[in-house]
């Protein structure tokens, strides 16, 4: 029996200087059939004549080149236009490893409830160390992303969403995208295993990061509000354990500073925000 084709969708906006390494990094994939599309998302940094010439002579490279209309409308492009059973989406300044894909096939083949697979990753680049996200339940998901934004999922349950949703313009649209693919019974798997790794680049936004990442929480909520409604009461339950776990560990001020502290931080950090914010709406 013929495997499955798996589409990776790269999508690109003024990465001229990394979009290369991603590419590379998807041709030396060990499974196949595999097709790679990358949409070029109105580069002005040279980018679009600089894929031209890169992909030419790639029968299983699809170039896309449109204006700029946003990531979410390059990875929705990408992925209507793929051909694969399986796909998933890698940012271009990214990189997976040579076995990422049929790890996560494999895992989606002998698993048939599964709905999305990932593996474990690794940042580099601007700040480099281990990727870690507590063990995928729905209602962590709810207040905060653990699901890396290149997962494979089926390419059919795609088209049971509208796709990512154009309207998250400074960023998360990856978690509005799961909150929208995922049900409270559907499983999630990790290969475990570090195949992906993610470039952290300074923050061009910077000065006004604080209120990108309040436009964006509120989106979310906005996108998503029946949901929350209807989770209320779970997000307040574990919003209370997570105030215990920081409370323990601010007894000391080396532990402080531990990653386990920091990961507990990252995690309550969009809820915290929930609960500041949403008398506003």
């Amino acid at each position: 029996m013929p495997k499955p084709l798996a589409s990776v969708i790269i999508t690109c906006y003024n990465k001229r200087s990394f979009v290369a390494e991603s590419i590379d990094s998807v041709l030396k994939q060990t499974y196949s059939p595999l097709e790679l599309i990358v949409v070029d998302d109105g580069s002005t940094d040279g980018s679009t004549a600089f894929l031209e010439d890169y992909v030419a002579g790639h029968d299983n490279i699809t170039l896309i080149t449109q204006p700029n209309q946003g990531v979410s409308a390059a990875r929705n492009e990408g992925i209507k236009a793929a051909k694969g059973f399986y796909v998933m989406s890698l940012d271009a300044d990214d990189y997976i490893d040579a076995t990422y894909v049929e790890r996560c096939v494999e895992v989606l083949e002998a698993n048939p409830n599964v709905k999305v697979v990932q593996t474990r990753g690794r940042s580099f680049w601007g700040k480099e160390g281990d990727i870690v996200f507590p063990d995928y339940s729905y209602e962590h998901l709810l207040w905060s992303n653990t699901i890396f934004c290149c997962a494979m999922y089926r390419r059919e349950d795609f088209f049971q969403t509208k796709g990512y949703n154009t309207n998250m313009k400074h960023g998360l649209e990856d978690w509005d995208f799961w909150l929208s693919l995922l049900k409270p019974q559907d499983k999630v798997a990790c290969v475990d295993s570090i195949l992906f790794h993610y470039r952290v680049l300074p923050n061009s936004r910077s000065i006004d990061a604080e209120q990108y990442e309040i436009n964006c929480y509120r989106q979310i909520y906005n996108n998503h509000i029946d949901l929350y409604t209807t989770y209320a009461d779970q997000l307040v339950y574990f919003r209370e354990k997570w105030a215990q776990f920081e409370l323990l560990y601010q007894r000391s001020l080396s532990v402080h500073q531990s990653n386990a502290y920091r990961i507990g931080k990252f995690i309550t950090r969009p809820f915290s925000w929930i609960k500041k914010h949403i008398k506003r709406w």
